[in-house]
């Protein structure tokens, strides 16, 4: 078993594995990696069984002494064959450990993909973390649904949505990406002094490489845009972010009637719909606000962990 470096002209062989992964999702396409590539120094890795085929891909990129799942994705441990077997897991991260002890790297932050996001079961990495005595450093708390099994709204929920149906309050897929930023940029700024991770046009120029994985869809009343979540589409689970609106949509369930639509309608068909994270400070602030509406469409919780191993 050896491994080697990612390099650019390893590109369409990278997706290719990540297509037929069977814990991958179209982030982990060298398009949505590299669209920041001058923010992060990759050091993404490759692993080749005895037999010199591809078993294996580690998304990571390189900061100081320290090897990461790569900073730019929410996670992104081994994305690993349809046939991977535990044995073999525990070859690779021995692989992996002996490459980062020769680069002089004295840490390594891993980040695995929740189980929601698995096409079939895929946990062969945390055995390998328990192995090697890696710890856990980070553990946030993501929202979602199991559609075919879903809960019942809560009542507050459901006002909020016969709310915006009063209002004639309709929803509808766009790419008005530019008037939504705006509701966006200024809720952050005035709750959190932050801004969105993507700019208005990162975000437009992302939509446009996937435009089947990356949607936007807003509430509207009288053609006057009152709220919107961005939505990334997998195969079997969907998740949602960058979700704002106007203090008029707020009071009149603007939000709402989008997640009723998206959970019922459009995205019914899928495995999971998934709210993701309330949390800051490493895990350690949970913002209850924010779950509690997230639990009140009938979501519950998923880890979304972060493990250090030191070497």
């Amino acid at each position: 078993m050896y491994l080697e470096v990612y390099s650019e002209d390893k590109k369409s062989i990278w997706n290719e594995f990540a297509r037929k992964s069977k814990n991958a999702t179209f982030l982990i396409m060298r398009e949505y990696m590299d669209y920041h590539k001058d923010r992060f120094t990759d050091m993404s890795l490759m692993f080749y069984d005895n037999k010199k085929n591809l078993i294996g891909i580690l998304p990571t990129n390189i900061e100081g002494n320290e090897l990461m799942s790569h900073g730019g994705l929410t996670y992104g441990g081994f994305i690993l064959d349809k046939k991977m077997k535990t044995t073999t897991m525990l070859e690779m991260f021995n692989l992996l450990i002996n490459f980062c002890k020769g680069k002089n790297i004295k840490t390594i932050l891993y980040k695995p993909i929740p189980y929601i996001y698995h096409e079939i079961p895929s946990q062969e990495d945390l055995y390998a973390l328990f192995i090697n005595n890696a710890k856990l450093y980070i553990r946030n708390i993501s929202s979602s649904i199991k559609l075919n099994t879903k809960n019942d709204y809560e009542t507050r929920r459901k006002r909020q949505i016969n709310k915006a149906l009063k209002n004639n309050i309709i929803v509808l897929e766009t790419n008005d990406y530019d008037k939504y930023w705006v509701i966006l940029e200024q809720n952050l700024m005035e709750k959190h002094e932050s801004r969105p991770v993507h700019t208005v046009n990162e975000i437009k120029s992302l939509a446009s490489i996937f435009p089947n994985n990356i949607k936007l869809f807003c509430s509207y009343k009288d053609n006057t845009l009152l709220g919107g979540v961005v939505v990334y589409e997998n195969k079997e689970n969907v998740h949602v972010q960058y979700i704002s609106a106007s203090e008029e949509g707020k009071a009149i369930g603007a939000l709402d009637i989008i997640f009723d639509k998206l959970i019922n309608e459009i995205y019914n068909d899928k495995e999971y719909f998934d709210f993701g994270i309330s949390n800051e400070n490493k895990g350690r602030y949970l913002n209850e606000g924010l779950i509690n509406q997230k639990e009140g469409f009938g979501a519950s919780a998923v880890a979304y962990d972060q493990y250090i191993l030191y070497l």
